[in-house]
């Protein structure tokens, strides 16, 4: 009876340190629609979720930080966050120091300007003009790399977040700024009649999650399976309709009414699916 006492023990010990496994998360939540803090403090987007329904489907816990952009990769490699998940182009530079998973997300760049600017793609990024673009991001690099080093004179101006060089371009500080293309059309949409997009810049960028070199926590292969189960299970295409051209308030209150489906009934399936639908019907 002691022995078999001892073996129980151990198993609850074991399935207690299963159930107490916990992942962090760092993204920079200030990019909608892949993430940013609604109205009432909560963080969603589209990569908070997929983060969130995988963890539910393989079996562990996240805890999501909020942390600046270009602060996220050095973190992953102190090991004081375990997973990027904000956008993150799969470059070879990264790859040096940070691994990936597959690609998620497919990308090009987009030049915004003023409505009222007169500006166009061409006159947009000419010699004296102020661009402006996220510190660490590869809107800003392809405007290092394109622009300024084979000599076209204009002002690069770097933000912590995209949203600040929003509200510059909105003030008249600045002439364009250089964006992901779902990011640049929600701020169309976000404000109507004042931003429009001048050209897009055609970058075929991937985004993927990233994880510390050589995956030592082994995290990887449990994001490729969760993602593979949300695309077979349809949850992936509805998590999609659903965070991508629709207004931000329209998701938040979709997202309030469904997440506890996802967060205490745990089905992944059937939240993305609620989320879809209540977009769709607070649209109408």
């Amino acid at each position: 009876m002691r022995n078999m006492g001892v073996a129980v023990a151990v198993v609850l010990l074991c399935w207690a340190g299963l159930a107490a496994e916990k992942f962090i998360v760092g993204s920079d939540i200030a990019w909608p629609p892949f993430e940013w803090v609604s109205a009432k403090g909560d963080y969603l987007g589209f990569d908070l979720d997929v983060m969130r329904m995988i963890a539910v489907l393989e079996g562990y816990e996240i805890e999501i930080q909020a942390i600046a952009f270009d602060s996220i990769i050095p973190a992953v490699i102190a090991g004081q966050i375990d997973i990027g998940a904000s956008g993150f182009t799969i470059t070879a530079e990264r790859a040096q120091v940070v691994d990936f998973s597959s690609p998620y997300w497919v990308s090009d760049q987009m030049v915004l300007v003023r409505a009222d600017s007169g500006l166009n793609i061409i006159t947009a990024l000419m010699p004296g003009k102020k661009v402006g673009a996220q510190r660490g991001t590869t809107g800003a690099f392809w405007v290092e790399d394109n622009l300024i080093a084979q000599g076209v004179a204009v002002e690069l101006v770097l933000y912590e977040t995209y949203p600040e060089a929003i509200m510059d371009l909105l003030a008249g500080r600045i002439h364009a700024v250089i964006q992901d293309q779902a990011p640049s059309e929600q701020a169309v949409r976000q404000y109507p009649g004042q931003l429009l997009i001048a050209g897009i810049i055609k970058t075929y960028e991937e985004f993927g999650f990233l994880v510390a070199k050589g995956d030592p926590k082994k995290i990887l292969p449990r994001i490729e399976r969760g993602m593979q189960k949300l695309r077979e299970t349809g949850a992936w295409d509805n998590l999609v309709s659903a965070y991508f051209g629709n207004p931000l308030e329209v998701i938040e209150a979709a997202w309030e009414a469904c997440i506890s489906i996802l967060t205490v009934e745990r089905d992944p399936v059937r939240y993305a699916a609620c989320l879809a639908a209540k977009v769709q019907e607070l649209r109408k």
